[in-house]
């Protein structure tokens, strides 16, 4: 009788530990994730994979491992990693795919898996992953067979991760700053030690003050999750208290960073955006730009004015990726703080930003806080703003037959996108539960950017 999996999800694998996740459905997935990528026998086929600090990802991952030994694939593990890591690995080892143990910023008690096919391209729910789930399901596995079983070797890709980081930047172009990082007791504080050897040894002025740095599946500071309010203060608090040029911290598996100014204050991801694509637009001008629909003038502005071509894509990473390869944009980037990046095999990386914006305060000579100042009085915005609705399609709909006779501009990429000639907005409706998701932004003018949302907020809540 075939058992319904409930972790797995629209992009990767998360659930509770014991009900949803355990070391037998962790070894399903492994047989199934083979028999995906080698149906036929005759295949021989070699998978990396890695874990994040969580007390039950070394034990998963060795299950996971099992499962694919016995469908006869080669398994190399590369240890305790975050989950950019394995995208690098994968596409640096040239092998079939990649699994990273991981549960990211979900509570203790849970834990999931992200997987990649060759060239670290996503598996999610329309590329693989809803097959994963039925192979698993179905729990309808040939017998191993002991000298067809693949084979198990343990490998550091570490130095050459941290070579493709250190490509990203001109190390002489950064002059003396002083960084707080705070690692939340993550996965990311061997790759800051790592990273930090190499300023060294190169004599690149930079000042790590290191916040709970060392790595603790207790998580004895609460869950690495920077997205939440409660979750700034420690980051803040010592940016202040050392004089630090920038505060950095990073979610459990360290895909996504979020970024602090001198005075301690958390900076909205949109905002990074625009300044990586600065970046990268100083170095590749004329490169293509991705972004998402639910803010965006200050994105388009920033690439248009640097000499580059923005390109608005559907949100989520499966879409920001596969836009990316098909335009061959250097650079991609949500306002979630992910960033996804050309030469990092399209794949987002918590690394990669906060190098370029450590370079680009150097070569500007400012400060963080006026640099994003000035942006965020071009451009200010309301951020995501969640409601709870019982219908949330007629809600929708309720708001487009307010404003849509006056739009000059109406998008539906993501949701539906209607511009105005001082401000605009988005609406999408959650995938997973009965919520709308509102954005708006305006030019130059923050009451009015105020009194939209709070408007729009009224239709929606049928206020």
């Amino acid at each position: 009788m075939t058992t319904k999996l409930t972790a797995f999800k629209a992009y990767d694998i998360r659930g509770q530990l014991g009900s949803e996740l355990n070391n037998d459905i962790a070894y399903r997935i492994g047989r199934a994730f083979g028999q995906f990528l080698a149906p036929t026998a005759v295949e021989r086929k070699t998978v990396v994979v890695g874990g994040d600090v969580r007390l039950t990802s070394a034990a998963l991952k060795l299950a996971l491992a099992n499962g694919l030994m016995d469908s006869g694939v080669d398994v190399i593990d590369i240890g305790m990693t975050g989950t950019e890591e394995i995208y690098f690995a994968t596409k640096h080892l040239g092998v079939d795919g990649g699994v990273e143990v991981t549960a990211s910023h979900n509570p203790m008690d849970y834990n999931g898996m992200k997987l990649v096919r060759e060239d670290s391209k996503p598996i999610s729910g329309d590329t693989g992953l809803r097959e994963i789930q039925a192979l698993a399901e179905d729990n309808d596995f040939a017998e191993a067979v002991e000298n067809q079983r693949g084979t198990l070797a343990q490998k550091s890709t570490l130095t050459a991760y941290v070579d493709h980081l250190m490509t990203y930047i001109t190390p002489a172009n950064i002059k003396p700053i002083k960084l707080v990082v705070n690692s939340g007791n993550g996965a990311a504080g061997h790759v800051v030690d790592e990273l930090e050897s190499r300023f060294k040894a190169l004599n690149v002025p930079v000042e790590f003050i290191k916040v709970h740095h060392e790595a603790d599946g207790n998580f004895p500071n609460g869950i690495p999750n920077p997205l939440l309010h409660d979750c700034r203060a420690d980051t803040a608090n010592a940016v202040i208290a050392h004089n630090a040029d920038m505060g950095i911290a990073w979610d459990g598996d360290f895909d996504r960073c979020f970024l602090f100014d001198e005075n301690g204050e958390f900076i909205e991801g949109y905002y990074i955006v625009g300044l990586l694509a600065e970046a990268f637009l100083q170095k590749d001008p004329g490169a293509k730009i991705i972004h998402d629909p639910r803010l965006s003038w200050n994105t388009v502005a920033i690439v248009e004015a640097n000499g580059g071509v923005p390109i608005m894509s559907k949100t989520g990473h499966a879409f920001i990726k596969e836009r990316m390869r098909l335009e061959d944009a250097v650079y991609g980037g949500e306002m979630s703080a992910h960033h996804y990046f050309r030469d990092f095999a399209y794949c987002d990386s918590g690394m990669i930003p906060w190098l370029l914006v450590t370079e680009l305060l150097s070569v500007k000579n400012m400060k963080l806080s006026d640099t994003v100042k000035a942006r965020i009085e071009a451009y200010p915005s309301s951020g995501e703003i969640n409601s709870k609705l019982a219908n949330p399609a007629e809600a929708i709909t309720r708001v487009r037959a307010q404003y849509e006779a006056d739009a000059l501009v109406v998008d539906e990429t993501d949701g539906i996108s209607l511009e105005f000639a001082d401000w605009r907005f988005n609406l999408r409706s959650s995938n997973t539960e009965p919520v709308v998701r509102l954005n708006v932004e305006s030019r130059c003018n923050i009451p009015l950017m105020e009194e939209k949302t709070t408007a729009l907020l009224s239709i929606l809540r049928n206020n």
